[in-house]
């Protein structure tokens, strides 16, 4: 059965709370890290304080769920979708694109997205989060059957892009690592062996200024999370808690040109391409804006599974 955890600030330092029936209840410990209380909560030892009244979320400010000691490792081109709406062949795909974003870009679910003055094309990628639930030191096959005992549990990420750093640039690190780019969870939700059937119907929606931008299901996606976890481990040693996550699918704001202007722009020279991509973007209403809110939800159609929601307003850094 699932159980559903919020990391929160109340006063000095940082604290987690566990959701008991419609309330969020605090853990008597507080675990340093996200690792720390997957650890815990999978040994049977992660408890609520019974003496503590409930948590008045009102009163105290949602923190990531990951803390900042854990890996972030993101996935890109993973959903058929998504590929398609950026003139792409899901069915020609050279393999599974991994790339690193910086811990410091995580953030909680409810707090602004910073728009650095220098990004023009700020756009959203709502993305479902592995957490892991024990390390990995070498190759292992992970598939439906152990999963649930590789992957400990799920969160929403939100992964912000400045697309006219990452596509002039040609890299994804930069243009995605910006402190605030990041926003995660509210809730880290710890799944079990039950569960993983029921991952393919989650469904993934985001909005911006309450506009319908993003919905899909796991379905759409190409390497499913036991595939990913599974050629990551060939690749990387990896933690509880550390953070994967998964692509998104369509409807962000970009959208390259069409393959005829994109072969006659490969005549220019690179300065003078890039900035018509960026010149013919800014004609696009889609990019975030300050005064903009994103809202983001991850849940099964009928709630027996839910991520919660983000709701991050964006604002001139």
């Amino acid at each position: 059965m699932a159980r559903t955890f919020l990391r929160y600030g109340a006063g000095e330092g940082a604290h987690w709370a566990e959701k008991i029936g419609p309330v969020f209840r605090p853990l008597v410990d507080p675990y340093a890290s996200t690792g720390d209380l997957i650890l815990a909560a999978r040994a049977g030892r992660a408890a609520v304080d019974q003496k503590a009244p409930p948590l008045d979320l009102a009163a105290v400010t949602i923190l990531s769920p990951i803390t900042r000691n854990q890996q972030l490792v993101a996935q890109a081109s993973n959903y058929r979708s998504h590929i398609l709406e950026v003139g792409g062949d899901p069915d020609d795909l050279a393999g599974n694109v991994f790339f690193g974003k910086a811990v410091s870009s995580l953030c909680g679910a409810r707090d602004p997205i910073l728009k650095p003055a220098r990004v023009q094309l700020l756009d959203y990628e709502i993305e479902l989060g592995l957490v892991m639930g024990q390390a990995i030191r070498g190759p292992q096959k992970i598939d439906r059957a152990n999963l649930a005992d590789w992957l400990a549990g799920l969160v929403i990420a939100n992964d912000v892009s400045a697309r006219d750093l990452q596509v002039p640039e040609g890299q994804f690190f930069k243009g995605k690592s910006f402190r605030t780019f990041t926003p995660t969870g509210p809730y880290l939700v710890l799944i079990d062996a039950d569960d993983i059937a029921g991952l393919e119907a989650l469904e993934l929606s985001l909005w911006v200024n309450d506009e319908p931008r993003q919905h899909a299901t796991l379905e759409d996606m190409i390497f499913k999370p036991a595939e990913t976890l599974s050629e990551l481990s060939e690749v990387m040693d990896l933690d509880p808690g550390d953070l994967v996550i998964t692509g998104t699918p369509a409807g962000v704001a970009l959208r390259p040109p069409g393959a005829l202007v994109q072969k006659i722009a490969g005549f220019l020279p690179p300065r003078v391409r890039f900035r018509k991509f960026i010149e013919g973007q800014l004609k696009r209403r889609g990019y975030l804006q300050p005064g903009d809110v994103v809202r983001a939800k991850i849940r099964h159609p009928d709630g027996d599974l839910d991520l919660g929601e983000q709701i991050n307003a964006v604002v001139s850094a």
